[in-house]
């Protein structure tokens, strides 16, 4: 009697567990709308709104996406993860059931005022909207569709390899693109150092998407970077940029998230 009475109470906790689980991992989910643009290999290429140069150099192929004014955030969510699902409740015949993909927010979908929101103008602010490279679409719905109903929520990023960092600008004012990181994927906060001044890490702002700068005087001197993501993770990228560097040119470092 004991040991059924023990048994039971353990098939309860079980089944509690399960169910908090189940609903923590549901409320998670939102819901949206996917387009798709471009065609092939070619829709990978383009970094747009946030900087990127070329998707597959940057560590980011076609497994990505632009986000309406609504995700995007100005620039903020550049680099973020996201999990979509075709909604097959909404649009049955054109989901494909069961599949999902995780895609990076590599550009920023802007807004159509001439169009309604439902026909046309998906993404107008409040809606939240995917518009996915058409590789990523077809992962989850057919492409005939256009455009369908998703769920999706942000998730962890994976990356090969560790942190890049590609150095523009002229004299003093350093635009650096950072790319290619994984954890929360999108950077809050950026910090750069030069050899001269080894114990002052200086704040970089962002100019625009994932373009962080600097107005200090750098060259001739290696290069340290300081990152924070948006979940106030930190790592620090020492000496990435030797001291020979030059602008256009792009580092590679070993640290990741």
């Amino acid at each position: 009697m004991e040991k059924q009475l023990s048994m039971v109470l353990v098939a309860v906790v079980v089944l509690l567990m399960a169910s908090n689980f189940h609903g923590a991992y549901a409320a998670n989910w939102q819901r949206a709308h996917a387009t798709f643009y471009g065609g092939g290999d070619a829709s990978g290429t383009m970094g747009g709104a946030c900087g990127y140069s070329n998707l597959y150099n940057d560590g980011y192929g076609t497994q990505t996406a632009a986000l309406s004014t609504a995700l995007f955030n100005g620039g903020k969510t550049c680099g973020a993860c996201y999990q979509i699902v075709c909604d097959t409740s909404q649009a049955p015949k054109n989901c494909l059931r069961g599949a999902s993909i995780t895609i990076t927010a590599t550009n920023f979908c802007p807004p159509n005022y001439a169009l309604p929101n439902n026909n046309g103008g998906w993404c107008n602010p409040p809606l939240k909207h995917f518009d996915m490279a058409q590789p990523a679409f077809q992962k989850i719905a057919i492409y005939r569709a256009g455009i369908v109903p998703v769920r999706f929520r942000k998730v962890k990023c994976t990356r090969r390899g560790g942190m890049r960092f590609t150095i523009n600008g002229r004299n003093y004012f350093e635009l650096v693109v950072i790319s290619n990181v994984a954890g929360a994927g999108d950077i809050s906060k950026v910090w750069i150092k030069g050899t001269k001044n080894r114990y002052t890490w200086i704040p970089m702002t962002r100019n625009w998407g994932a373009n962080w700068q600097s107005l200090t005087y750098l060259t001739g001197q290696t290069l340290s970077f300081k990152i924070q993501t948006s979940n106030g993770r930190v790592r620090i990228a020492y000496d990435v940029a030797p001291s020979n560097w030059r602008f256009g040119q792009t580092f590679s470092s070993n640290v990741q998230f």
